[in-house]
């Protein structure tokens, strides 16, 4: 693993940096130290209507130490790699924990892990996008526009492409050291219709969700983009024309494509702990599902298993370790739909009477401490019956199947929502019976989650996800991953939007 990670970053003197810090931490009287060493390159790559409007790249390089001094966190970092400055930044962080140590009420404790020596751990990915020229890139993107744009119907088109590569070396006083390398990036393009005539339009985006892949994903690896940009404008055609949809309770079909947002604002968020006892509050709230309900709340079906993971391939949120130095797991969050763990870092564990961590400690940037972030958050399969999309709506007599996400609205405590999406689907008698316009879903969390009469088996099982997940005051940006099957719901509150607007 560790020659797959980048020359230049191995030559740098990790070690030295690790020995510098953690040094002068223990001798300033810490009882805890760890460094971090990382180096975060950045692409965005963007054309609208087969023309380039955005090539950018970026490069943060830095280092960050975290100490606990008389049971009170202290935080520094730098940008310049030298022994020394590894020292000074030691220092600085031991100030800030003992300046802090007036007003803190709680001393830290952190549960228990086992030593982690000379660690490696590289992503799932074949191509690093960062070793293919910036011009070949930018041709694919051109290709998917020009033949989107010479499609009847289609009046405009954004193709687009950010990547990501972080490289990130960990080490503390109690042993662990840990180098990790990863790759994200998510192809896209997004088809738009006018009808100047009647003053609208509508949209169509690609059902890829954002992977930790390589470029080969770009190029048909894990999604045909061919096949798809060939569907798109004759989907788009028909959205065009669809009726839109009467309000009411109807029974849903939901894709994977629309239903892992569900999940990540219903149950990601949610079984957040830090959002569970009130200390993640002021950026989207707390949550309806506190430790006090653990092992009893009914949060769905006895069909909803969700799953926490840092562990699945190709997952946006899978690493081989976290920023606390803890070795990555799955775990259970909802089983048979009763709410039965949550996410949690190496300060939360013991809060909860854990005796380990669950992995979720992470910080976007060198010069952000770590806090509690989302793993990948997943609805599992039925593994009883491998039941298909097809066997879903099929059982359905008056319903809407609903695919890819858009909008989204969830109140503060991750309970009442309502959710949009790209295409809906008539169901009439088992069979799809062409597209609707203008529609929402809308429910509480358990509600929803206690209608689902339906489930896919592993072969319908999808892994969606984005690259831009928000936490944390100042902000951090995590990308996470959510996989689930398509689910069927029974009776479920429908909103016609444009009505709902006033239109």
């Amino acid at each position: 693993m560790r020659e797959r990670i980048d020359a230049e970053f191995r030559a740098l003197p990790l070690d030295a940096l690790a020995d510098a810090a953690l040094s002068r931490a223990a001798g300033l009287g810490a009882a805890h130290a760890d460094l971090r060493v990382e180096r975060i390159q950045s692409q965005s790559l963007a054309l609208r209507d087969g023309v380039v409007s955005t090539a950018a790249d970026s490069v943060t390089v830095g280092l960050a130490v975290r100490v606990i001094v008389d049971g009170t966190w202290g935080f520094a970092s730098t940008h310049r790699l030298t022994s020394a400055d590894a020292a000074e930044t030691a220092e600085r962080a031991v100030t800030v924990a003992r300046t802090l140590r007036a007003v803190n009420t709680e001393p830290v404790a952190r549960a228990e892990e086992p030593v982690h020596a000379d660690a490696s751990w590289v992503s799932g990915y074949e191509i690093d996008p960062f070793g293919v020229p910036t011009q070949e890139k930018i041709a694919l993107l051109a290709d998917w526009s020009e033949r989107l744009l010479a499609a009847d119907g289609v009046d405009h088109v954004d193709a687009a492409c950010p990547q990501v590569k972080e490289i990130k070396y960990y080490a503390d006083l109690a042993g662990t050291r840990t180098i990790q390398q990863r790759i994200r990036l998510e192809p896209r393009f997004t088809a738009t219709a006018v009808d100047r005539a009647a003053g609208v339009f509508e949209t169509m985006r690609t059902l890829a969700p954002p992977a930790g892949r390589g470029w080969e994903y770009a190029t048909g690896t894990g999604w045909d983009f061919d096949a798809e940009i060939a569907r798109v404008p004759e989907l788009l055609a028909e959205k065009m024309k669809a009726p839109s949809v009467e309000p009411g309770a109807y029974d849903l079909v939901i894709d994977p494509s629309n239903l892992w947002l569900t999940i990540h604002e219903s149950v990601g968020h949610a079984t957040e702990y830090d959002r569970a006892i009130g200390y993640e509050a002021a950026y989207a709230g707390t949550s309806f599902a506190t430790p006090d309900q653990l092992g009893t709340l009914r949060y769905g079906s006895e069909l909803m298993h969700v799953t926490g993971d840092r562990t699945v391939e190709h997952g946006l949120a899978t690493v081989g370790y976290d920023d606390d130095g803890v070795a990555t797991t799955e775990w259970d969050l909802v089983r048979d739909g009763v709410l039965v763990g949550y996410q949690l870092d190496r300060t939360f564990a013991p809060r909860l009477g854990l005796d380990r961590s669950n992995g979720c400690a992470y910080a976007d940037s060198p010069h952000h401490v770590p806090i509690q972030r989302m793993a990948n958050v997943s609805l599992q399969p039925d593994r009883r019956n491998d039941t298909t999309l097809d066997d879903l709506i099929g059982g359905v007599r008056k319903g809407i199947y609903i695919v890819g996400d858009k909008s989204w609205s969830i109140d503060m405590q991750r309970y009442n929502f309502q959710f949009t999406g790209q295409r809906f689907f008539r169901i009439e008698a088992g069979k799809l019976a062409g597209q609707l316009r203008d529609v929402a879903y809308q429910a509480t969390t358990t509600d929803f989650w206690g209608s689902m009469r339906g489930i896919g088996g592993p072969s319908s099982w999808v892994l969606g996800g984005a690259l831009n997940c928000g936490k944390a005051q100042p902000g951090q940006v995590a990308a996470v991953s959510h996989g689930c099957p398509p689910a069927l719901f029974e009776q479920v509150n429908v909103l016609n939007t444009a009505r709902e607007g006033g239109r």
